[in-house]
């Protein structure tokens, strides 16, 4: 394969190209997790036999040593470029891509050329899909104490959990990380998640299953609610990044031809 840390001349890097710094394959563990996340959130263009008929799309597939593997990129240029031309191809979100393929057996190869190339066979996809399919759980027991969260937690969690409550800007407050004593005897840690109206919680809980399904295990656990806590000293409070402000619109020259369509 093409060695994964060059670049096409030009190109701009993807979500996934910024977070392979280091080429997927040679990363720690954390750094994979949060790699296949971002895979699992990023519309992938599958090559295809031919173009999709209906709802039937026929992913074109090649065979490696050890492993039958579907190809897609996160940029349908990169796709067109790796094989040679235009090529026909399904755009899709890449958990339900993956899905596809673990249950088949099939393998997937991921932006050749790229820096965030990446093979990843059927066993690969089907940890990906389990730890998608991770569900929280509903109930809301009361904590017996509120604490200073651990600085293990901190380290392992902060950056992440920014990254994921600014991406829920507009449908939170904000959100803080404690220590959590509870009546069991277990002592883990909680979140609390800050304005989310009531029919928001269970996608806003699923997506924070899923992001912490991806990262180290975190002794105790970690729990969400969406009640009002009297926060502990020392809580790490999480405000979202406030959304970017609208380009301004681009005045067009009155005396300019039309812009023709295809």
């Amino acid at each position: 394969m093409t060695d994964p840390t060059e670049l096409t001349d030009g190109a701009d890097l993807t979500a996934l190209d910024l977070l392979c710094a280091v080429p997927f394959h040679d990363a720690d563990a954390p750094a994979r997790a949060a790699i296949l996340r971002q895979l699992a959130d990023t519309e992938l263009h599958a090559a295809l036999v031919a173009d999709a008929a209906g709802d039937v799309a026929d992913l074109r597939m090649f065979d490696l040593p050890g492993a039958t593997v579907a190809l897609a990129a996160d940029d349908a240029a990169v796709l067109a470029g790796f094989l040679g031309g235009p090529v026909a191809h399904v755009s899709l979100p890449g958990r339900v891509l993956a899905a596809a393929l673990a249950a088949e057996g099939r393998g997937l190869l991921v932006n050749p050329g790229r820096r965030s190339e990446m093979l990843l066979d059927a066993a690969a996809l089907a940890w990906l899909g389990q730890a998608l399919a991770v569900a929280p759980d509903a109930a809301e027991a009361a904590p017996r104490r509120l604490t200073q969260p651990r600085p293990d937690a901190v380290a392992a969690l902060a950056d992440p959990l920014a990254r994921r409550l600014s991406d829920m800007a507009g449908r939170i407050a904000g959100g803080a990380l404690v220590g959590a004593d509870w009546p069991d005897g277990r002592q883990g840690h909680l979140l609390a998640i800050e304005g989310a109206s009531a029919d928001d919680r269970p996608a806003l809980a699923k997506a924070l299953a899923e992001l912490l399904a991806f990262l180290p295990e975190i002794p105790g656990g970690v729990d969400v609610t969406f009640q009002p806590l009297a926060l502990p000293a020392g809580a790490l409070r999480i405000e979202p990044a406030p959304p970017a402000p609208a380009p301004a619109p681009v005045r067009r020259d009155p005396h300019a031809p039309p812009r023709l369509k295809w």
